[in-house]
């Protein structure tokens, strides 16, 4: 599998310090958003000379380094609870939305052929269903050819909120997963083959046959993977597409959380994707380089403002006006300087 978008993507966010006289700025976590901060990063660099870096190391490593302090901004799909982010000083607060999608690889099988539910899905990663055939999954698919294959799970094996959130989903369809595997960033996998990254399942998924793995739906799409469709809440057969996503998103209470950290998996509706989730960007309330917080917090509101369109493009789903606004409100009181200066205000 020719990964050439990603490269792409990748060679546009390892910006380095060309522009000697705009301080670059420095993140690392979530694999999720990659591809959209990707694309940020790039058009921010051509309009303002200030670059980003970013490591796309999982949502574990994002959290580990911002409590390291080595990074301006750590970002995960995993929100922190209240608790920890008061101990740690943190502000948190979700950035985009998007989806986690199955992905097979199955000859003659094409994108949306194949359809599963949320309880085949944790038989298949508890390493109960085993064979592409088995009745369970043949019961979904009444019309299509099943072979008589092993299923090879290809899951993450980095600290990573894709993880996280498709866990908690699974929990939430199937008591066996909540009670052997439970809900975590890294859990103890009963079967399958490790993978770092959405970017090393999505490769490892190209290229073993049999596979399913769980993806972001912006790698499944730009590398042509062959995703399923899911049954939901409601008991309805839905693709993976961005008006799935806006539905599952449409009734989220994001105040609700401590640092807007709600989950979006399994919502209620006939149109809602049961995979929906946030991607969470963590940040010191009073950091000990302002001025480069004081950047981040420029590049966001700028994503925020002229971004919808380009995370559109990649199948993400924009933070609603009303949250962003209350987002900036929130930067505006919490974060400031050593001298109690807010960093950031809606008008700057």
């Amino acid at each position: 599998m020719n990964f050439t978008k990603l490269a792409l993507t990748a060679a546009a966010l390892a910006l380095s310090s060309v522009v000697t006289h705009a301080a670059d700025i420095s993140g690392a976590g979530a694999t999720f958003p990659y591809p959209i901060y990707a694309k940020w990063a790039d058009a921010y660099k051509k309009e303002t000379g200030i670059g980003l870096n970013y490591q796309s190391i999982g949502s574990g490593g994002g959290i580990k380094q911002i409590k390291a302090k080595t990074v301006t901004f750590g970002a995960s799909d995993a929100p922190l609870p209240g608790k920890e982010l008061d101990e740690s000083g943190l502000a948190q607060f979700p950035m985009v939305m998007g989806a986690i999608v199955p992905v097979v690889n199955l000859e003659g099988i094409k994108p949306g052929d194949l359809t599963l539910d949320g309880v085949a899905v944790a038989k298949i990663y508890l390493g109960e269903i085993k064979s592409w055939d088995d009745p369970a999954i043949a019961k979904l698919n009444p019309d299509v050819k099943l072979p008589k294959q092993a299923i090879v799970p290809v899951r993450r094996s980095d600290g990573s909120g894709t993880t996280y959130n498709f866990a908690y989903y699974l929990a939430d369809v199937s008591p066996d997963w909540k009670s052997k595997v439970g809900v975590s960033t890294a859990v103890q996998w009963p079967v399958g083959i490790g993978a770092k990254g959405n970017e090393g399942v999505a490769n490892n998924v190209a290229n073993t046959k049999g596979a399913i793995g769980y993806v972001e739906y912006a790698y499944a799409k730009q590398n042509k993977l062959t995703h399923t469709k899911m049954v939901n809440k409601a008991g309805k057969t839905v693709a993976p597409t961005s008006a799935a996503f806006q539905a599952a998103a449409a009734n989220a209470d994001w105040k609700s959380q401590p640092g807007y950290g709600v989950i979006l998996a399994n919502q209620p509706g006939d149109q809602s994707w049961p995979m929906t989730a946030a991607t969470w960007i963590l940040l010191y309330k009073k950091p000990t380089d302002a001025p480069t917080t004081a950047e981040v917090l420029k590049f966001f509101a700028w994503s925020y403002a002229k971004g919808d369109k380009m995370a559109e493009e990649l199948d993400y789903v924009p933070m609603p006006d009303t949250v962003v606004n209350d987002i900036q409100r929130m930067w505006s009181v919490e974060i400031k300087d050593g001298s109690g200066k807010p960093l950031f205000s809606p008008t700057n």
